[in-house]
């Protein structure tokens, strides 16, 4: 399966890159600020809390 997309957004002019990352049977979504979300069987669930975390 293809990488997703990473997501993009500005918070407080830094710059926050989120993708997901698979570790073995589990995907994680990762930002470029340091941020990690848990690991996660579903890959949805990943980019849900990517999706969260750019939210803020």
């Amino acid at each position: 399966m293809p990488p997703t997309p990473p997501e993009e957004r500005s918070v407080h002019g830094e710059q926050h890159h989120t993708r997901t990352v698979e570790q073995g049977s589990f995907c994680a979504a990762r930002c470029s600020c340091g941020w990690a979300g848990p690991a996660r069987r579903a890959r949805e669930r990943a980019r849900a809390d990517a999706a969260r975390h750019i939210a803020r």
